[in-house]
């Protein structure tokens, strides 16, 4: 594993599926999530990848390492989160959560239901483990984008306010929202 450069955002990605996890298929969640993130940040960031099976334990475990263990400031889960009785993700997020974010998990809903009227079966959650903020998206590579260009405006601010690095976007992506007082003085001045 190559050297963290100083100041980058850890990024920890899960991909939640009990059929791509055994081989059955070919993952398609970390890979989009790895492209958007290409895409989206301007930020130096290092990832942590995990592909494990819909076990409310194995993903309760997976996110208390990526968030105690190895540090991550940023944690998106991918899959799980529908009415089916294997969807456990947001269980097991709030297993591990210290505090809920409602708001993103409303808004992850609404992005998505401009889509696709299904949209309200997701039970996504947004929650905060201690300097982490964890996401559930859903598990389809083109919601996935849709949802995360729906909510990043406001994760830059909420990662500031936790204590992990600066976040800045490329140019053309989604642009993070800060107050006049949280922006980064410009390098010209």
């Amino acid at each position: 594993m190559s050297a963290i450069p100083a100041g980058a955002l850890r990024i920890g990605l899960v991909s939640v599926s009990d059929r791509a996890s055994s081989g059955v298929y070919e993952d398609r969640g970390l890979p989009a999530l790895q492209d958007w993130l290409v895409r989206t940040l301007a930020s130096p960031y290092a990832l942590q990848t995990r592909l494990i099976a819909d076990e409310r334990d194995v993903i309760a475990a997976t996110l208390r390492e990526l968030v105690d263990e190895a540090g991550c400031h940023w944690v998106l889960t991918t899959g799980g989160t529908g009415p089916a009785p294997r969807d456990v993700t947001p269980e097991a997020t709030l297993d591990v959560a210290d505090r809920v974010m409602p708001g993103f998990g409303e808004q992850m809903r609404a992005v998505s239901l401009k889509y696709v009227p299904t949209a309200i079966l997701s039970r996504q959650v947004g929650a905060i483990r201690g300097g982490a903020l964890i996401l559930n998206l859903p598990g389809q590579p083109k919601a996935i984008a849709e949802t995360l260009d729906g909510v990043f405006g406001a994760v830059p601010y909420c990662l500031d306010l936790i204590g992990a690095p600066y976040v800045t976007a490329q140019p053309g992506a989604v642009q993070p929202f800060r107050p006049r007082s949280a922006q980064a003085p410009s390098p010209a001045g």
